[in-house]
């Protein structure tokens, strides 16, 4: 494990704290994001975690600013999975384009403390039985085949366990009451379907989180590495979502890109497993190597997406994404728009 001075810890903590209060002054108003805008919180986003890469490489050396950057590039390109779901969740609920970064920000909070309950776990079991790197590495494979084969995660928001726990601790009223959680009405305390599509963001983040963190355990097992590159990619997701929301069909090859670099991290990790479990002359693969085809596969598969357009017809994906726009359409006059109840409480 990694000698990682308290003031780097203290450091962090405070960039992620000042970074979201920073974001969430500057969309204190409900308003939509448009690409413009978004790409450059998406640029700032990745400043920070290039400079914070740096400092690491600076005070904690190479090999582990090499894994902090192999760690939070794996994670920012598994990451635009997330997106496609972003966008069902976003049509099921019908929810303005105008909140969506409201959710969003409630639903990265969320994640960067169950991604940190679920990684701590996993240094800890990892420390104490190697041997469930063998199990990760099943994981990951068992994703690159159904990558491969183009099956997609089935989730459906509505039925999400986060979503009927929340349904029955609290009523949740039909109607959105402008940017607001929680309304009153009839003296009583009720949830707007806005609270809901939270809910389902995190239940998403808890699917996907099966996937990305053996991942990143397969790059690094200290605590900071893993913890801190996932808090960085999990920061930025929200603005990757508003810049790439309607390009993300041309880039088809993706899918299979992410499918060999899970498949590629899985012999990272076997090899890992064998070399402390087996025999330590069996070799590992170093972390600049991984990072190598991390950038190599990724710029691949969207150079290749870009010289070669996927043929007529309409992804998947297309359709979910026109779905939400169409949706979210029909609502967003009388939602954005529409005056509060007198009786609403603040949020």
């Amino acid at each position: 494990m990694l000698d990682v001075p308290l003031w780097l810890w203290v450091a962090f903590a405070a960039t992620v704290v000042v970074s979201l209060a920073v974001d969430l002054l500057a969309h204190r108003t409900a308003h939509i994001i448009g690409f413009k805008e978004a790409a450059a919180w998406s640029g700032l986003w990745v400043g920070l975690a290039l400079i914070f890469g740096a400092v690491v490489f600076l005070v904690l050396g190479t090999t582990a600013g090499t894994e902090f950057t192999t760690a939070w590039l794996l994670e920012k390109s598994l990451s635009v999975d997330n997106l496609f779901v972003f966008a069902v969740i976003f049509a099921y609920f019908k929810v303005p384009r105008a909140y969506q970064h409201r959710v969003l920000f409630f639903g990265v909070i969320g994640a960067l403390v169950f991604r940190g309950i679920f990684l701590s776990l996993g240094v800890a079991v990892v420390s104490r039985f190697t041997a469930v790197l063998f199990a990760f590495t099943a994981v990951l494979f068992y994703s690159t085949y159904k990558l491969l084969k183009g099956e997609e995660e089935s989730f459906d928001p509505g039925r999400s366990l986060a979503v009927r726990m929340l349904r029955k601790i609290i009523p949740v009223r039909d109607e959105y009451a402008g940017a607001k959680f929680f309304v009153r009405e009839a003296g009583k305390r009720v949830a707007t379907p806005l609270l809901a599509v939270v809910a389902a963001i995190e239940a998403a983040d808890l699917v996907f989180a099966v996937d990305s963190v053996p991942a990143v355990l397969a790059v690094s097992d200290d605590a900071f590495i893993v913890y801190t590159s996932n808090a960085f990619a999990i920061l930025g997701l929200r603005a990757l979502y508003f810049m790439l929301a309607g390009l993300l069909d041309r880039f088809h090859y993706l899918s299979k890109g992410l499918a060999i670099i899970l498949g590629f991290i899985g012999v990272k990790l076997i090899l890992q497993a064998s070399h402390k479990m087996i025999s330590p002359g069996i070799p590992e693969i170093p972390s600049p190597i991984s990072l190598a085809v991390i950038v190599i596969v990724l710029t691949g598969s969207v150079v290749l997406s870009l010289r070669r357009p996927p043929p007529m017809g309409v992804p998947k994906q297309s359709d979910e994404r026109r779905d939400a726009s169409a949706a979210t359409e029909q609502v967003e006059a009388r939602s954005v728009d529409a005056p509060e109840s007198p009786t609403d409480s603040p949020d």
